[in-house]
């Protein structure tokens, strides 16, 4: 068999279409499980493979999406997963015949991974590992990550894919309307982290038209070298006479293809609603063209779950914030030991605000769990920020842990040239799809010619390239030493940053207020190094952002080298459109007790919320007025925020957790007290239907709000809903899909509610409902998401209103 990742540098190849619609044609129930089909009717399974070989797919997919070990515990199977999916290699295999490539499919959980949710890291990692190791026992030629939300899971099926294969990887995410997965992510933090992690081919599939998808991949061409994979649904689901249909026709599929060739599309296929119909005539679209591609060159950035930072190239220099440092700061150092993030949260939201592009996470300080400390400040800083982190340690089990629980492509502080360090710290920048910085020292120390430098920084490059790391993901850091002591070596640090630059051609870093330790008005000294190194090409630079000197040099610089395009950042900062951070609110007044509390909820503060729900009751509030007066004013901002777009799911869910911490104190206040209640809401994801995420989501923000909920789980029949509606009398009864197949249950469901007489009112929701949908079968109520859904609630259930 030709190998893969050539092949795609030669010419395009056709995936195969949904392999889900075509086996609900050939008999599978609305629910079933499809991927027991490949045991007890692999005849119909193989045939669906066969149909797509003879309409002209190059690449033949397994019929494995669900094949997981919690996937598949749902239908009774979780102890046949290696017979599932080896199974489903070789059926493929079989159909696909000789010049066809066999990807073996891999689909997400429906569990999310901390801080969203509560998976483990490498207990996920195991379970995926069980697919792959199937997979390659049976001979895949690649594997395909279909369909993932959660770019946390995602980065664990990649690793479990290399950790346990040698398998090529195409990744896929699936986006929404406005441009983010439904946890936030962009297609270019997706494409930055996955690049990293060291996947063959990444893209987009399900959720949108081709002209979504184009979209999409258009984002990522901006930020990625990699070859891209399109794999668009036939159009958008439609409910037409009680049937879901996929309205895109196949001319209308590739007439999209001039533009997917462009953008460097190396793989073209189909998701939902694509029959093999569609894949001939992708097969035909492509005859005869020349096919051959160049990828463009990489480039050096980083990521974090939202967002995207570039180091060198014609980017302005990247601001590290360098505060989040027990360095000369007591109070810091006792909350680590104490296993408290509220100077971490409070200091990189500062920094942030102030201009830092990149937070610098450092936790080491004595009697510190290293390990465990770093982990928490990368969990504390993505909750209140989406800036792409820095590690500080060089401590492995340390950079390891907060590795894996880093969302995105993060920049590991530091490497040395000691092959000690070396040995450790680069094959975990490898695993986890990280960057490093390399320090240009050695065992001797620091050199003290420049050109010295540049050689222990061309060993470390040398040695990262070895390890599998692309050179665009070495920044070297060329030491700043103070002048105080070491005057006559300032220049040759600036002669560093010259030959690093044009012989090396890597982007650099300095910790620039180091220039100036020991000597009166240091931030004139280091304002005006930072200038000059600036001039030298320095790419990134760690300081105080909140220390206005430096941050007047970095503005003033980046104009005058043309990194400021129009002056637009200087004109910002200094036409008094950046307003200072707010002075916070003195404790111990009754008023400021309450903005704290909304402050801690919008912050998600889970740690700090406790102790100021304490001290509100110290103060004479009961727990009333905390919860309308302080708690709720939170949550609705954060439900403002998330409106905007200003925040996302992971800090909402953060802020929900805070809720339930302070809520838990209270309840102890409430006792005997007959709490009250804005409404019963029964809620249930319909008959045949497995997935619950969002569901649970919704059930977790309703109760925040004062709802009571009941959760029936996922897979309900509609005549239990009924049931549980008349005997737990509730007001409303929610319901949730995420399937074009199983959406006909809400039908059926309302309607079974209004024939047994259980007056309630319905609420609805789930990736493929719609507003039209909901009107159409009388729901009361559709909400986009949980916070809409929260919002509508309160006034569906006001008092006053009756069932209709």
């Amino acid at each position: 068999m030709a190998d893969f990742t050539a092949t795609i540098r030669d010419r395009v190849l056709i995936l195969d279409g949904a392999m889900g619609t075509m086996l609900q044609e050939r008999g599978l129930s609305p629910g079933g499980c499809p991927e027991e089909m490949n045991l007890t009717a692999p005849e119909v399974v193989e045939a669906v493979h066969r149909e797509y070989a003879e309409a002209g797919a190059d690449i033949i997919v397994t019929n494995s999406f669900g094949g997981s070990r919690l996937k598949l515990d749902h239908y009774g199977l979780a102890n046949r997963v290696y017979e599932i999916n080896a199974r489903s290699v070789e059926l493929a295999r079989r159909a696909a015949g000789a010049g066809r490539f066999v990807a073996a499919s891999m689909g997400p959980t429906g569990c999310f991974l901390r801080p969203v949710g509560d998976a483990d890291f490498d207990a996920m990692v195991a379970v995926f590992g069980e697919q792959v190791k199937a997979f390659a026992a049976a001979g895949a030629d690649l594997v395909t990550l279909e369909t993932f939300l959660d770019i946390a899971e995602l980065r664990a099926a990649v690793i479990a894919c290399r950790e346990f294969s040698s398998l090529p990887i195409m990744a896929l995410m699936t986006f929404e309307d406005q441009g983010r997965s439904v946890l936030g992510t962009p297609p270019e933090a997706a494409a930055v982290t996955l690049e990293a992690l060291g996947v063959t081919v990444v893209g987009s599939n399900c959720g949108l038209g081709v002209d979504g998808i184009c979209q999409v991949l258009e984002r990522m061409r901006g930020v990625t070298s990699l070859p891209l994979i399109a794999q668009p649904n036939a159009g958008l689901p439609q409910l037409i006479d009680g049937q879901t249909v996929f309205s895109a026709t196949p001319e209308e599929m590739i007439g999209y293809h001039d533009r997917l060739l462009a953008l460097g599309v190396r793989v073209i296929g189909g998701c939902c609603g694509t029959t093999p119909a569609h894949i001939r005539a992708m097969r035909e679209a492509l005859a005869g063209r020349d096919l051959r591609w160049t990828p463009p060159p990489r480039r050096s950035l980083l990521s974090s779950r939202t967002a995207v930072t570039e180091i060198g190239g014609t980017a302005p220099c990247a601001i590290i914030g360098e505060r989040i440092n027990p360095t000369g700061k007591k109070l810091y150092a006792a909350e680590l030991r104490e296993g408290k993030t509220a100077y971490i949260r409070r200091a990189a939201q500062d920094q942030v605000a102030a201009g830092a592009t990149l937070l610098d996470l450092n936790c080491g300080a004595p009697g510190v769990d290293e390990p465990a400390a770093l982990e928490r400040a990368v969990l504390a800083a993505v909750g209140v920020t989406g800036t792409p982190l820095v590690l500080d340690s060089s401590d492995p089990a340390a950079l390891e842990r907060a590795l894996k629980v880093a969302d995105g492509k993060v920049l590991i502080n530091s490497v040395s040239g000691e092959e000690k360090s070396l040995q450790a710290i680069l094959p975990l920048a490898r695993k986890y799809g990280a960057a490093v910085i390399g320090l240009a020292l050695d065992g001797g120390g620091i050199p003290e010619a420049a050109e010295d430098r540049l050689a222990v920084a061309r060993r470390i490059l040398d040695a990262a390239c070895h390890a599998g790391l692309a050179r665009e993901d070495v920044v070297i850091d060329c030491l700043t030493l103070t002048v105080s002591a070491e005057q006559r070596r300032a220049m040759e640090t600036i002669r560093t940053l010259r030959l690093v630059r044009e012989e090396l051609g890597l982007p650099t870093v300095l910790g620039v207020s180091n220039i100036s330790f020991g000597l009166p008005s240091r931030s004139v000294l280091s304002a005006t190094f930072f200038a000059m190194a600036l001039e030298a090409g320095l790419s990134a630079a760690i300081i105080n952002p909140q220390e206005e000197r430096m941050m007047d040099a970095f503005r003033a610089g980046m104009v005058l080298l043309g990194r400021d395009l129009r002056a637009e950042q200087y004109i910002s900062a200094y036409a008094g459109q950046v307003q200072a951070p707010t002075a916070p609110v003195a404790a111990g007044t009754e008023a400021g007790i309450r903005e704290r509390l909304s402050a801690a909820v919008i912050e998600g503060d889970k740690d700090g919320i406790a102790g100021l729900v304490e001290q509100a009751l110290a103060e004479g509030l009961d727990a009333g007025a905390i919860s309308n007066e302080g708690l709720l004013p939170g949550l609705e901002e954060v439900g403002r925020r998330f409106a905007e777009n200003r925040i996302f799911l992971p800090q909402v869910m953060q802020s929900a957790e805070t809720m339930q911490t302070a809520f838990g104190r209270l309840k102890l206040e409430l006792k005997g007290a007959g709490v009250v209640s804005l409404g019963r809401i029964l809620m249930a994801t319909v008959e045949g239907d497995i997935h619950d995420i969002g569901k649970n989501i919704v059930c977790t923000l309703l109760e925040n709000h004062g709802f009571e909920v009941i959760d029936l789980g996922k897979n309900v029949p509609a005549d239990r809903i009924v049931e549980q509606a008349r005997a737990l009398q509730v007001d409303a009864v929610g319901l949730s899909a995420l399937m074009t197949t199983t959406i006909q249950q809400m039908e059926v469901t309302i309607e079974r509610l209004r024939a047994a007489g259980v007056k309630v009112f319905t609420m609805v929701g789930g990736a493929v409902v719609t507003q039209e949908y909901a009107d159409s079968i009388g729901a009361d109520l559709y909400a986009a998401d949980a916070l809409e859904a929260v919002a509508k609630a309160k006034v569906l259930l006001a008092p006053g209103r009756e069932h209709t």
